[in-house]
């Protein structure tokens, strides 16, 4: 028996990640609930605001009314266009914990130590500025420096945080609402250039797939602009939707949702 029955993992992916509170509710009207969360990015946001003490369709409240510029703040590019000063501001005036050992679920957030080319896994320390710099896409935004380092987006290396929790838990569902997708695309150097960035940041998600015991994917969020926070509702109805049909259709083909359990996954 692992420390913890289930655990969630929560990928990256920016605007989509409104997707993953949708998942969450359809997981949970199912009894699915995790003991720990693992996440990245826009996963990482959403587990703090869950492991804060939130139900997942409540989250989109905070959101409610804001717009991308309010959460940021335009720079004379040096070493990113945005800064997310506004954004950990947001952060702290809405969560209750301030750090990441108050909340009431443990979490976990990753991020890339830009410094020294890692992936890091923050467990303790102040929860605004490391959900910011799990979020810090770079060169959209500059890095954020947590004791004399500098952090970049956790999606470099590790955009679905399988791994983190592999072993400590019996269960893990994954949400991945960035995964790989090859639909048409423009014929120019900014579109091929930034197809082949999203490729790249991508791929690490594929071995950390295997490793879940569910998987569950929408395929439906290309179309959404990373500015479009007005379209948050939209998007978690779209989480939603996928999770429900997924568990419907594996309890119906299947008659269960999970994976045998293997003893690869205790490793």
């Amino acid at each position: 028996m692992s420390p913890y029955p289930i655990g969630f993992a929560l990928s990256g992916g920016f605007i989509k990640g409104f997707a993953h509170l949708g998942a969450m509710q359809a997981l949970l009207e199912q009894d699915i609930r995790p003991d720990i969360i693992s996440g990245v990015s826009a996963g990482a946001l959403v587990g703090a605001f869950y492991a804060d003490g939130n139900e997942p369709y409540r989250v989109l409240d905070y959101f409610a009314g804001h717009k991308f510029q309010d959460l940021t703040k335009l720079v004379i590019p040096k070493v990113g266009l945005f800064v997310l000063d506004e954004f950990v501001d947001f952060l702290r005036t809405n969560l209750k914990a301030r750090t990441l050992e108050e909340l009431q679920l443990p979490l976990i957030v990753t991020a890339t130590d830009l410094d020294h080319g890692r992936s890091v896994c923050f467990t303790q320390g102040n929860i605004a500025e490391r959900i910011a710099a799990s979020c810090c896409m770079p060169v959209l935004f500059s890095p954020v420096k947590i004791d004399n380092t500098h952090y970049v987006d956790g999606g470099l290396f590790l955009n679905l945080p399988v791994s983190p929790i592999r072993k400590v838990c019996d269960r893990v569902v994954a949400v991945n609402v960035s995964p790989l997708n090859a639909d048409k695309y423009k014929m120019n150097i900014v579109s091929i250039a930034l197809r082949s960035y999203n490729f790249m940041f991508r791929a690490n998600t594929i071995s950390e797939r295997k490793r879940a015991d569910l998987l569950i994917e929408p395929y439906n969020l290309d179309g959404y602009s990373n500015r479009e926070l007005e379209k948050a509702e939209e998007i978690f109805e779209q989480g939603y939707n996928v999770a429900y049909d997924t568990l419907t259709q594996l309890r119906l083909n299947k008659g269960i949702i999970w994976k045998a359990l293997k003893t690869n996954n205790k490793r």
